[in-house]
């Protein structure tokens, strides 16, 4: 983001003063803070995060949101591999999708450390992953890894 966004108006005025449309933004959580953020009229392109904004279904209705309002979206990653895993079923959903940002040394990297299957990239398109649900699990005793600290809790 290029302003803090705890200030619609900041990042209005730094909308006004550059023709490159702003890219905002993965901290925002919900449907309502998207609505706030759109009608400040600042983004040129929303960029949910699923993890941060409310899941997929909520990416999904935020998605739809900017669609109504011909905003494109670019869903975040960086939220670890599950999260981006989703995030690339949202954009292969999404008709308002413009890119799925993806971090390369992540995909190639670490990524392969916590799941089964890492989406596959061929000349710059993410392959939609074949498998059910969102197409990966977490790898077997990922838990008792010795560098892994497991939280278990009851609560939803």
């Amino acid at each position: 983001d290029p302003v803090r966004m705890d200030s619609l108006p900041a990042l209005s005025r730094f909308a006004e003063a550059t023709r490159v449309p702003v890219c905002a933004s993965e901290t925002i959580a919900g449907r309502w803070g998207y609505r706030d953020l759109i009608e400040s009229r600042a983004p040129g392109i929303l960029m949910p995060d699923i993890v941060w904004c409310g899941g997929l279904t909520e990416a999904k209705k935020i998605s739809t949101l900017g669609e109504t309002y011909h905003l494109p979206v670019a869903p975040h990653d960086c939220t670890g591999p599950v999260a981006f895993m989703a995030a690339v079923h949202l954009s292969l959903n999404a008709t308002n999708a413009l890119v799925q940002e993806s971090v390369r040394a992540f995909y190639d990297g670490w990524y392969k450390e916590l799941v089964t299957v890492v989406p596959k990239v061929h000349d710059g398109w993410i392959l939609p992953p074949s498998g059910p649900g969102l197409g990966t699990e977490l790898l077997p005793g990922l838990d008792s890894r010795p560098d892994a600290t497991p939280i278990l809790t009851d609560r939803l």
